[in-house]
């Protein structure tokens, strides 16, 4: 999976680009997880991590004082993991385990998370649905599940502005939303196949954001030499994020649900 670096409650990030792909998830999930341990009644939450990788987001959940369990298939990612958790202070609240999605509960138990990340899963996985509906029985009843994955929309319009007009047109016709076979990316999606998806492993969705919106098309030496351009654009990102006129053209789309009871 690929490294992230969420921005934490007024932290500077190292990394500008990194900043402008994560706040908005960041900040969803952050108020998602205080809102779940509210009803749960505890401090602590049980949070999953499913193909997690070194710990970009398990870490910073660890450091808010939740348990976390990331589940990847990478050996050197979950290595990575440990030594970044260490790092961070937090090495005994993040727990790595080698699986993936699609034996889920050969690592975990079923129906034993407060919250599930799913971030760059479904787009690598042989079936979506699956992966969705085993994300959603690890929760317990109410739980949260955050699910982030490739957007259709924001793949076709890169294509076009590079002037790749045939390849823009491929994806947006191509049923997994490939523009060819150089493509690294197997699948995309809408956020209405998203949302489908998430419904229909029994996933109340409370909102759907688009991410990346309008980072990806912006030219890196903008924002790195420009005074407060990074602000300005983090801010903007999260002004556009749950803008059902924006998710068409986001390169992530994230849903976030409760499972039902």
């Amino acid at each position: 999976m690929s490294d992230r670096s969420p921005v934490t409650g007024g932290e500077t990030p190292s990394r500008p680009r990194g900043a402008l792909r994560t706040a908005v998830v960041w900040e969803v999930l952050k108020d998602a997880l205080g809102r779940r341990a509210k009803v749960a009644g505890t401090d602590v939450l049980d949070v999953l991590d499913t193909g997690g990788g070194t710990g970009s987001f398990a870490v910073p959940v660890a450091r808010l004082g939740h348990r976390v369990t990331v589940v990847d298939p990478s050996p050197n990612a979950l290595f990575a993991l440990e030594r970044r958790a260490a790092e961070a202070g937090v090495a005994e609240r993040v727990r790595g385990v080698q699986g993936d999605i699609h034996g889920l509960f050969d690592v975990v138990e079923r129906g034993g998370c407060d919250a599930v990340l799913c971030h760059g899963v479904l787009e690598y996985v042989d079936d979506p649905a699956e992966g969705v509906r085993n994300a959603v029985e690890a929760l317990r009843p109410a739980g949260a599940l955050s699910l982030l994955a490739a957007g259709l929309g924001g793949a076709v319009l890169a294509r076009a502005l590079a002037g790749h007009f045939a390849e823009a047109r491929q994806a947006l016709t191509d049923p997994a939303g490939r523009w060819g076979e150089g493509d690294p990316v197997p699948r995309r999606f809408t956020a209405e196949q998203l949302t489908e998806l998430a419904a229909g492993a029994g996933l109340r969705v409370s909102a759907v954001h688009g991410v990346r919106v309008f980072s990806d098309l912006v030219p890196g030496g903008l924002v790195d030499t420009q005074p407060g351009a990074l602000d300005a654009l983090l801010q903007l990102e999260a002004a556009a994020a749950e803008l059902p006129a924006f998710h068409s053209i986001a390169t992530q789309l994230h849903v976030l649900g409760e499972k039902r009871d």
